[in-house]
């Protein structure tokens, strides 16, 4: 039996393409790739579909526990299930990114459900995880803890690009408000806010490509035994 893979966890602000960095790290290493924020995505599409009231955290928090979420690596990005349904491009429009952020995850009984499922997928190693608190709560003893960071700039420039894209309809100047009102929101929310854990290390990504990121933070990972 060879060794135990390594639990690498990414946080940082949304918008930063931390989930392209962990999905192209997961696949330089033969990890598992997790994002935590689709699976917030996935209770806030499954809460709308219910008719759910999101000012009640205990419905939310039903609809958390009964949703089956299910998260596959595929060569051409992510693929998210919810309910045997794909729904990759669903839970990535401004209305689900507006919802999870003020609603679905400041809901302590949808961020217990979703926890407790994130640490079992990550129970036995070999898995990056990415998300806003993996290092400071899902995974504080994570073998390494990398935040990386890129400016508001260049994340609007990102996301209007992806929008783009998907054939999303959006204002630029809309979208870099929409980003900094996201980073108060996360930074101050009293349930696992966004912070960079102490013994995180700080990766900054404006002005790379994917692979020099991931050079970078391979670099940083301890040696497997």
């Amino acid at each position: 039996m060879g060794p135990r893979g390594l639990v690498i966890a990414i946080d940082g602000p949304a918008g930063s393409g931390k989930s392209t960095v962990a999905k192209a790290l997961a696949s330089r290493l033969g990890y598992l790739y997790i994002d935590t924020g689709a699976m917030y995505r996935c209770v806030t599409l499954a809460a709308l579909r219910a008719g759910a009231d999101f000012s009640d955290a205990e419905a939310l928090a039903a609809v958390a526990r009964a949703a089956d979420i299910r998260l596959e690596s595929a060569s051409e990005g992510l693929r998210v299930f919810l309910d045997g349904e794909e729904v990759e491009n669903l839970i990535r429009t401004p209305e689900i990114s507006s919802r999870t952020s003020q609603h679905t995850a400041n809901s302590p009984g949808v961020r217990q459900a979703l926890v407790d499922r994130q640490r079992a997928l990550g129970a036995e190693g070999g898995v990056v995880m990415e998300g806003r608190d993996i290092g400071t709560v899902v995974f504080p003893r994570a073998d390494r803890k990398i935040f990386f960071d890129v400016s508001v700039d260049e994340r609007a420039r990102r996301r209007v690009l992806d929008y783009q894209a998907r054939g999303i309809a959006c204002v630029p100047i809309d979208v870099r408000a929409d980003i900094e009102r996201r980073d108060a929101e996360d930074r101050s929310r009293p349930i696992g806010p966004l912070l960079r854990a102490e013994d995180a290390l700080l990766v900054k990504g404006d002005g790379k490509d994917v692979d020099t990121v991931i050079d970078e933070i391979v670099a940083l990972l301890p040696q497997l035994s």
